[in-house]
């Protein structure tokens, strides 16, 4: 991650509406797919990665099978703010990186790894 120096502006209600439209721009058809994900905004990265944008933490459903139990806990898509904020120069750069963001974890609920997203231009 490359900062900037300066943290952009942007209120956590600004913040979480591009959240929210970042998602809203997944098509019907793989928001129907999604299963038992939420998806949640930390203020910072874990210590021992605090570059990291975003997390996805979960069981992706390529590797469900039968065992994989209904009453699990939800997989969690996390956005962590500050990083975000940070790495972007201007509130438009911040949405737009929230939506490859988001993109970027939803891919690794459905099994698609960080080699593969590399390969596709999401990583």
């Amino acid at each position: 991650m490359t900062e900037t120096g300066r943290v952009v502006e942007m209120s956590e209600a600004d913040f979480e509406a591009a959240i929210s439209d970042a998602l809203d721009e997944v098509p019907a058809d793989l928001a129907k797919m999604m299963s038992n994900v939420v998806v949640l905004v930390a203020d910072d990265a874990p210590p021992d990665a605090p570059d990291l944008l975003g997390l996805y933490e979960g069981t992706p459903l390529t590797e469900r099978g039968d065992s994989w139990a209904a009453g699990s806990l939800p997989d969690r898509i996390t956005l962590f703010r500050r990083p975000l904020l940070e790495y972007c120069q201007t509130p438009a750069e911040v949405v737009a990186e929230v939506r490859i963001t988001v993109i970027h974890e939803i891919a690794h609920h459905f099994g698609i790894d960080d080699d593969r997203l590399h390969d596709l231009g999401w990583a």
